[in-house]
């Protein structure tokens, strides 16, 4: 390394220039605050070296690692290698190779028409009686088949981004950071209308409120968490007797 700058300058500079491009790093921050430990912890001189960071990825906690899990180690502090060498020329950069392919992302389970129906139809079936929840679910899973949002954008609506009128939707703070507009078709808006007029009994309306919400005690009118809608979609698959393969899939509509 340049004796002026450090390993965790160069890591700083590097994160900021992958934030200005759009990504989200939080995982990939500590992944590489972690590497500059391993190498303060080791007292490593000079330019970085492959086996280093091969070393470096093995590392495991628990010492539970697998070669998949290096894999996929190895892969993010290569990116930062081959950055640090246009500043380090002689800074390795280990094979891509070294434990194998990295895993990949798994093939999309593609949900037909009769799946969607079966599974709003068991979301209905909520309890507790008389509560939000029924409603709720069936128009988030609803709303992603007809749309194609993912499950943290449509979690992140709130009650404004709605536009009942136009039949528009503000997705805000998307994949890289920015935000878009999404038409919806005539059936989604009346069931968008419908959940809203639904909701209101239970909650005063306000433009800054989600617009799906939670419905238990201290969380009525608090956001649906990304876990807790996993949970329920999990219950509700197997309850309305879908496959079991969905089970390691991506989730996507017909």
């Amino acid at each position: 390394m340049s004796a002026h700058i450090s390993l965790q300058q160069r890591i700083d500079d590097y994160l900021a220039e992958r934030q200005r491009l759009g990504f989200k790093l939080r995982s990939r921050s500590t992944l590489l605050a972690g590497f500059a430990r391993y190498v303060a912890d080791h007292k490593h001189r000079g330019p970085l070296t492959a086996d280093l960071m091969i070393d470096w990825a093995k590392q495991d906690k628990w010492q539970r690692g697998t070669p998949a899990t290096w894999a996929a180690r190895l892969a993010r502090i290569r990116h930062f290698a081959r950055y640090l060498k246009q500043f380090e020329p002689e800074t390795e950069v280990p094979e891509e190779l070294t434990f194998g392919p990295e895993p990949g992302r798994v093939a999309p389970h593609i949900f037909h028409d009769q799946e969607v129906i079966d599974l709003l139809a068991a979301a209905r079936q909520l309890g507790p009686p008389g509560s939000i929840r029924p409603a709720t679910y069936e128009t988030l899973f609803g709303l992603m088949a007809s749309t194609g949002l993912r499950v943290s954008e449509a979690l992140h609506l709130r009650d404004a981004d709605i536009d009942l009128k136009r039949g528009m939707l503000t997705i805000r703070q998307t994949k890289f950071a920015k935000s878009r507009l999404l038409p919806v078709h005539p059936t989604t808006v009346a069931a968008l209308a419908k959940y809203r007029k639904a909701r209101a009994p239970h909650m005063a309306t306000v433009a800054d409120m989600p617009f799906l919400i939670s419905s238990r005690g201290r969380r009525l009118g608090k956001p649906l968490g990304d876990r807790q809608a996993h949970r329920v979609f999990n219950t509700l698959a197997r309850s309305s007797g879908l496959d079991e393969s969905w089970r390691s899939c991506r989730h996507t509509p017909a």
